[in-house]
């Protein structure tokens, strides 16, 4: 029996076939180690069970509902993050609309609606901080009380710690938004990331000596404006290309409100307008600023040029794919 791998709110989950389900539930907000381990744990007793792996998550992030006027700001888009849980092996992901309907649902309330449209569930993974319920009511010692009544199982992953503290998707922000890009990318478990289509741009990178790739790419959560060490993949099966990319305002040549990513490889490039890549973030070289001209910007790219180069001769291996 086939059935959709992405399922669009609860009451659409009748769809899934009548096999035990193990459902990994939350957020996930940048699908990062900690995530994993609760991830990982469905997969496995589904795995072994013959039972199906699923994810139950939520869009928009609650804060949007409460606090629309300061919301956290999202590592990833709902559809970057649906994809990565799927390739970790989830067999289903069901996205609820985080709507003001659902968020009045009472914590004791929770458990019973799930078995109503989950017919399946046999198992809950979630972390051991997770809360759920009407003004975060529920926490993991009222969910394995109410999920006995239910004759449903829990399990609660421990928190994860890196550099001996819980790794969290607002610790990887705070990383991201200070250009602790190194950082961030060991709680992630991978480099982060941008994603899209190489869009024509000005030729100013070309008429500097410095061709660019240019990115339309406007993340919810926008790392710190700088210079960074990157690679570029084209096709899952290409190689990484080693690069130096500057993501920010162009304050020296054309202030923009939006910014952008512009890519600058330290090879040969095989890449060229309408190309879709990715480009992983490794190491930040410095700042965004203003220079007094285009001979100082022009000096001022070369020297990046020179520490990217360095970079990957010295220590910046290409991570296993």
């Amino acid at each position: 029996m086939t059935f959709p791998a992405q399922i669009e709110g609860l009451e659409q989950a009748a769809q899934l076939p009548a096999r035990p389900l193990h459902l990994a539930v939350g957020m996930f907000d940048g699908v990062h180690l900690g995530h994993r381990t609760v991830i990982d744990a469905a997969i496995q007793s589904a795995r072994r069970s013959g039972g199906l792996a699923g994810v139950l998550t939520f869009w928009p992030h609650p804060s949007q509902l409460f606090r629309p006027e300061d919301p956290v700001r999202l590592i990833q888009s709902a559809a970057i993050k649906t994809r990565m849980l799927l390739a970790l092996g989830i067999d289903v992901v069901i996205t609820q609309p985080f709507t003001p309907e659902f968020a009045a649902t009472e914590a004791a309330e929770f458990l019973p609606r799930l078995r109503r449209a989950l017919h399946g569930l046999t198992t809950l993974y979630v972390g051991e901080n997770w809360r759920f319920g009407r003004g975060r009511k529920g926490d993991i010692q009222f969910l394995i009380a109410e999920a006995r009544k239910q004759g449903l199982t829990i399990f609660s992953a421990p928190r994860i710690n890196e550099n001996g503290e819980p790794i969290s998707s607002t610790r990887i922000r705070n990383a991201l938004e200070a250009g602790r890009i190194e950082e961030a990318n060991m709680m992630l478990g991978y480099s982060y990331f941008a994603e899209g289509r190489v869009a024509p741009g000005k030729r100013l990178g070309r008429t500097l000596g410095f061709p660019t790739l240019n990115l339309p790419w406007n993340p919810d959560l926008r790392p710190r404006f700088g210079v960074y060490a990157v690679r570029v993949y084209g096709k899952e099966s290409s190689p990484g290309l080693p690069a130096v990319a500057n993501y920010g305002v162009r304050p020296t040549v054309e202030q923009t409100n939006m910014p952008q990513l512009e890519t600058h490889l330290l090879e040969a490039c095989p890449y060229g307008e309408g190309d879709a890549l990715r480009v992983e973030w490794l190491r930040f070289l410095r700042p965004e600023k203003r220079f007094h001209g285009i001979e100082e910007l022009r000096a001022q790219i070369a020297q990046d040029r020179t520490a990217a180069a360095a970079l990957f001769l010295d220590d910046i291996r290409e991570p296993s794919k």
